[in-house]
Formats: structure tokens, sequence, C-alpha cells
């Protein structure tokens, strides 16, 4: 039988870096089945203003190439559904993935396939590409420039202001698709793990505590809702000792399928944080990311993540804090809602 190759990625402005990695791919196997992002999945994990070109155009672009057979487009953050449904024999992703990162890993190496990750060739990206292009078009006096003529305060409120228009213009699915996942473990009896480093584990307390809080508030006052018995089930996990695995250790002893990881980084990359995603996701608990703009890997491991439009880490979490907010009221009206 022909050896089924697969991998996947959103493929914006193709590029020589791509072209390599899937004829390096296409020649581990007989046939090279691609899964692309749809429009809707690239702007959730890679932010306002992608992809540059739309689905059905890089579809064509990838068709075009030798080394690819096949060309999927998927509507999740994440290829597992794809990958499910194909049951490749070789699952390859690029070398800035580990193997444990992988989606759909496990699947395949259960199946006697194997999962390769290969180089990637330095100095391409097509998100270089992009920004390269858009510094070209910038003006003398950027904002940049113009907030440093600013006062502090000045600045931070003009900071404040342009993170939360952005927000408004662009992260209203993805907050209210992540607030429908909470809701949807808790009325099922599921519970909420939250882990987060550094700044972030603070976060991660804060939001454990509001939603307990709530939580807790509303269980006595609407008793017919369908919500944890007791605030012990919200349980946040925000300690950091320095362990790549201890959130994902911790995630292993408390989590079960059918609960809720919400998993907080402001770059997207904390080695920390990535492996207790993708220990959720083994055990079959939904995730919820929360990142800055640059926290593509993050997102593409979530089932909805949520990306400040912002690289000021300072600016991220103030914004994860107000998300948590949002999430509570959309808890308070959905507990009304069910009175």
């Amino acid at each position: 039988m022909p050896q089924i190759v697969f991998t996947n990625g959103c493929f914006d402005l193709i590029h020589p870096g791509h072209v390599s990695l899937l004829e390096r791919a296409r020649a581990l196997g007989d046939r090279l089945v691609v899964g692309i992002n749809s429009d809707l999945s690239v702007r959730k994990i890679k932010g306002p203003g992608r992809p540059v070109v739309d689905q059905e155009s890089r579809k064509k672009v990838l068709l075009a190439l030798r080394a690819v057979d096949e060309v999927h487009i998927f509507e999740e953050l994440t290829p597992e559904r794809l990958i499910n449904d194909i049951k490749p024999d070789i699952l390859v992703k690029g070398g800035d993935w580990k193997e444990s990162e992988i989606i759909g890993a496990d699947l395949v190496k259960s199946l006697g396939g194997q999962v390769v990750s290969l180089p990637l060739v330095e100095g391409f990206s097509s998100s270089t590409l992009i920004e390269t292009i858009e510094k070209d078009d910038e003006p003398v006096e950027n904002e940049a420039e113009e907030l440093e003529a600013k006062s502090i305060v000045e600045a931070s409120f003009e900071e404040h202001r342009q993170v939360f228009e952005k927000a408004d213009a662009f992260l209203m699915g993805a907050i209210e698709g992540s607030a429908q996942i909470i809701i949807t473990t808790l009325q099922n009896g599921g519970k909420v793990l939250i882990c987060g480093n550094g700044g972030s584990a603070a976060d991660a307390q804060h939001l454990a505590t509001e939603f307990s809080g709530r939580y807790e508030k509303e269980r006595r006052a609407l008793p017919a809702v369908a919500l944890t018995t007791d605030t012990s089930a919200l349980t946040a996990i925000a300690n950091d000792y320095g362990f790549e695995q201890v959130f994902a250790r911790q995630v292993e002893a408390l989590a079960k399928p059918g609960d809720c990881l919400i998993a907080i980084s402001t770059s997207g990359n904390s080695p920390n944080v990535i492996a207790a995603v993708i220990a959720a996701r083994q055990i079959g608990c939904k995730v919820v990311g929360l990142t800055g703009q640059g926290g593509k890997k993050l997102a593409s491991l979530s089932d909805e993540c949520v990306l400040v439009p912002s690289s000021r880490t300072a600016r991220i979490q103030e914004m994860h804090i107000t998300i948590a907010h949002i999430w509570c009221e959309y808890v308070d009206a959905f507990a009304v809602s069910d009175q």
C-alpha cells in the first residue's frame, strides 16, 4: 500500500522554505497530503491582517507544486480531526516543533506510523516577509515615535486605548468562543484548570479566584444550573518551579476527559505551558489559550485562543485580566438565562 505523508500549516505567502519542507516530506513516502488552516483559523492563530492570501488561492498554489498530491482545508485551530480521518503513515512538521508538541503524533505512532520533525531552511518566514513589507510602507513619523514624545501616563493610556480598540475589532469571536467552552465544561460537570508562568502565574491565580467566587455565588442562588459542586473544582495551576513538566504532571494528576485547561503565556512559547497543553489534549480536555500577538504556537495547539493585539507584556497581561472578567460576565448571563 502507498505510504501517506501528512503535514499542515497556514502556508501564507509560499516561499523557498515551504517548498523545501514539502519536497523533503514527499520524499519520505508515496503521497503527500497537506492540511491548511482556513482563513478564519489563520486569523485566530496569527492575528488581524492574516492571511494575506485567501484559503482557496493558497490551496491552488500548493496543488501546483509537484511535491503535493492533496490539499485539505480545516476550520479548527489544530489538524487533529483531519489527521484522525486520514490516518497518515508519516506525520511531518517543521523543526521548530518538538515531536512531543506535534498534534496527532500519538495517533500516528499508535498505528505503527512515524513522526518526523524536519529542519527548517533558515532565512525564510511568511511573517518576516509581511513585516518587511509593512515596515517599508510605514510613514517616517510612526505611532511608536509619537508615543515616545508623550508623557509616561499619556503613552500608557494611549497604548491601552489602541489595544482595546483592536481587541474590540478583532477578538470578539475568540472571546465568545472560549467563553462557550468554559460554560459547556461547567455545565457538563467538568472543572477548569489554569496555568501560567511568571507574571502569567499571577493572572492564573486571579482568574481562579474570580471564577471560584462567582461560581460559588451562582451555585447557591441557582442550584438548578449544572455548575461544579464546590469551588475546589476550579483549580489554579499557577506555580512555576522551573521544571518544564511541572504543569503537565499536575494536569495528568488532576484532569479528566471533559475538563478545560486555560493556558496563559504572553509569548505563546513557554515550554511549561505547551507541555501542559499537550498533556491536557491527550487526556481529552478542551484547551483555551491566552497569549500575545506572537503566540502562534500556543494558538495552533488550542481549541480556542485569544491573541491580544500587542507585544508588550504589561498590555497583554492587563487584557488577559479584562478577558477573565468578560468570561465571568458570560457565566453570570448564562446562569441567569437558566433560572
